[in-house]
């Protein structure tokens, strides 16, 4: 597989009910309850993907499960990763899986993105996100700003959700004292903010395409 496919044709395809689209990956995660489970499928998860697939996967263990990342919307890799899962007898969890973005409103993106760039260590995906090539730390962007806005706060999270998982993300978030600042783009995003108007977007793919 070397095109990829929107987030829409990889969720209208059969048999990848474990996995959700999250900005530009897809994602799945498997409660293995143990060491010793999630290392028994991370290694048949390396032993059924090839090497060019090992290019856009990326798996992280840890003791309560493993989370697996597809760089490609790859539909048959996506169903043979679910398939040993199954055959282990782990099942997968969407409701843990997102994405986490670090966002910074700037008005000449050239200007600020080779500063983070060098401090961070990150690597560069178009002209405004970076990205941690050992897959550590989250993600970097820039939000363009029309004027600048020196009494508002210049900086804020991204977190990418699943599609189905959103509304509960954000109930949860408003009864824990947050509120809704605005609507206008959902479902792509919704801007949510802290008491102290402190803002973050929960955002999904719907809309993106």
């Amino acid at each position: 597989m070397t095109e990829q496919i929107t987030a829409g044709q990889f969720h209208a395809a059969d048999h990848v009910g474990d996995w959700r689209s999250l900005y530009h990956v897809v994602s799945a995660h498997f409660r293995t309850g143990s060491l010793a489970k999630g290392i028994a499928l991370v290694d048949e998860i390396g032993r059924l993907a090839g090497e060019a697939e090992e290019q856009y996967l990326t798996v992280d263990l840890r003791s309560a499960g493993v989370t697996v990342s597809l760089g490609l919307r790859d539909i048959a890799l996506a169903r043979r990763i679910s398939a040993v899962a199954e055959e282990l007898e782990i099942p997968a969890d969407p409701t843990v899986v997102q994405v986490v973005n670090v966002t910074v409103d700037a008005l000449v993106g050239a200007d600020v993105l080779p500063f983070w760039r060098a401090l961070l260590g990150y690597g560069q995906i178009g002209d405004d996100y970076l990205f941690d090539p050992l897959r550590r730390g989250p993600g970097f962007g820039l939000q363009q700003m029309d004027a600048a806005r020196p009494q508002r706060n210049r900086m804020h999270l991204d977190v990418a959700v699943p599609h189905d998982q959103a509304e509960a993300r954000i109930s949860a978030a408003l009864a824990a004292g947050g509120h809704l600042v605005s609507d206008a783009h959902a479902p792509m995003w919704w801007v949510l903010a802290d008491a102290e108007g402190n803002e973050a977007c929960v955002a999904t793919w719907v809309g993106r395409e």
